[in-house]
């Protein structure tokens, strides 16, 4: 399996930030700083240091599981100290960007590997490539390690790899005639998955019970969607191999213009801007949506427990949910172009602050990703994610682990992996750091504008357009 996944190392793409985190710096100082091993074996440092770390919902069990890992850590190395603090998904950016611009950031963050450009561009993210051993680093896939890196640099080590996608019910799928499983491995096009999203909308009279599609495009998934459905119209990643900004190309406006569409269709609602990650995912286990966006591997895991709650009258189910049998579906091509799955690899980010921490201090960091992203810990997560697994000793302790998928979604996400969009190590760091501040500061408010029916899609892509241009220069941006 390793042998296949480094067969990858081309495949994964620039993505856009998705989350960001963070937590109080673990200092690290003269006096803190300790000798110490750079294993992961079970050597300790001679004296106590700290390694504080701000972690997300990764999974549904990830943060019940803190008190366990702080703990085997120490067991692990008795004179180290793992302090981890939770974090939701819907407040990380803003706190780590607020504890960076501060000069105090975390030891360790939760992040997507595309957010690490912009932290190597502020300075604030420290480079593991001397201090984590041979052994560590042979422990991971390549694909998925390769894109923890900036230029030549490694930042961190990553937790999973995930495929974006998108999510049907299977009952509904049926009901409107879709042969999910050929879509699942040819894929389809927009005009194929627009005629097919109308076929799953129910009316009664002007009320629709149940719309056809339902992305989440409000809070932490604002960017979600944009940036999944570029990828299939021959935009992998937002420059072009001679590093020209690609969101100037007219297969652009052809994916503003597809937003639009489904939504005036009938098959989205209209008040798809106000639909966050949460609204989203009870709409689709209410049963009022037949296919749900952004989709993930772990949403066939997260159905199948509100399934069993509903057949125990478990009152912790989603209130009105419905037996929902999850399949997973590619994301629809545009304009001709071929399958280019998103692929996200995150993973835990190594941080540092003003001040030059200690070799000793920098050490004990690596040590704690590690631990994070290895092993037990990393079994636990990417098991319950129904994630692939992309370390050897993550691979081995989920041997004894248990895990029911239903194998039509098992080949239908390798299927998408062997599609997903190329790597893109040549980016520049200060070219990904302005593509992230275009899509804040543009982008993304123009498309909650373009999904609220505030302007067309021509005037959102003259506004990126001309933006584009003033960031990049009219030599710098794809002209048709």
């Amino acid at each position: 399996m390793k042998k296949r996944m480094r067969t990858w190392a081309s495949v994964f793409a620039l993505t856009f930030a998705l989350t960001s985190i963070t937590a109080c710096s673990g200092g690290g100082s003269a006096e803190e700083g300790t000798g110490g091993t750079t294993g992961g074996s079970g050597q300790t440092a001679e004296a106590k240091d700290t390694i504080t770390a701000l972690l997300p919902p990764v999974s549904a069990g990830f943060q019940d599981n803190f008190a366990q890992m702080e703990k085997d850590f120490n067991a692990l190395y008795p004179n180290l100290t793992l302090k981890i603090e939770p974090a939701s998904w819907e407040d990380m950016t803003q706190k780590l960007d607020t504890q960076v611009n501060a000069g105090s950031p975390p030891d360790i963050a939760f992040i997507p590997s595309g957010s690490i450009a912009k932290y190597v561009e502020q300075g604030m993210v420290m480079s593991i490539d001397d201090i984590a051993t041979q052994e560590m680093k042979d422990d991971f896939d390549e694909a998925p390690l390769e894109y923890m890196k900036q230029g030549e640099s490694l930042y961190g080590f990553p937790g999973y790899m995930e495929v974006h996608g998108i999510g049907g019910n299977k009952e509904f799928l049926e009901e409107a005639g879709i042969d999910y499983k050929k879509v699942q491995q040819e894929g389809w096009t927009y005009d194929e998955f627009r005629e097919a999203i109308k076929k799953g909308v129910v009316k009664e009279g002007d009320t629709t019970s149940r719309y056809g599609f339902v992305f989440a495009t409000s809070g932490v998934t604002s960017r979600d969607y944009l940036t999944i459905l570029v990828k299939n119209a021959g935009m992998p990643s937002p420059f072009t191999t001679d590093h020209k900004f690609a969101y100037t190309s007219s297969n652009f406006l052809e994916v503003l213009k597809a937003i639009r569409q489904m939504i005036d269709d009938g098959s989205m609602p209209k008040e798809l801007s106000s639909v966050d990650a949460g609204k989203r995912w009870n709409m689709f286990l209410t049963g009022q949506t037949m296919i749900t966006g952004k989709g993930l591997a772990t949403f066939e895991n997260s159905a199948k427990k509100n399934n069993e709650k509903l057949e125990a009258n478990d009152g912790s189910a989603v209130q009105g949910s419905i037996p929902v049998e999850y399949i997973v579906l590619p994301v629809p091509t545009f304009a001709g172009e071929k399958q280019q799955a998103s692929v996200a690899v995150d993973g835990y980010v190594t941080f540092r602050g003003k001040k030059e921490p200690t070799e000793e201090h920098k050490e004990n960091v690596v040590k704690a990703a590690y631990f994070l992203s290895s092993g037990k810990v990393a079994a636990t997560t990417n098991n319950d994610l129904f994630a692939a697994h992309i370390t050897d000793s993550g691979r081995e302790a989920a041997k004894e682990m248990t895990i029911d998928r239903n194998p039509d979604n098992v080949e239908a996400v390798e299927t998408l992996l062997k599609q997903a969009s190329p790597a893109r190590p040549d980016i520049p760091t200060e070219l990904g750091a302005k593509a992230i501040k275009l899509e804040d500061e543009v982008i993304i408010p123009k498309l909650q504008a373009l999904i609220a029916g505030e302007i067309t899609p021509e005037e959102m892509y003259e506004e990126v357009k001309s933006a584009a241009v003033q960031t990049f220069g009219e030599d710098g941006v794809v002209t048709e």
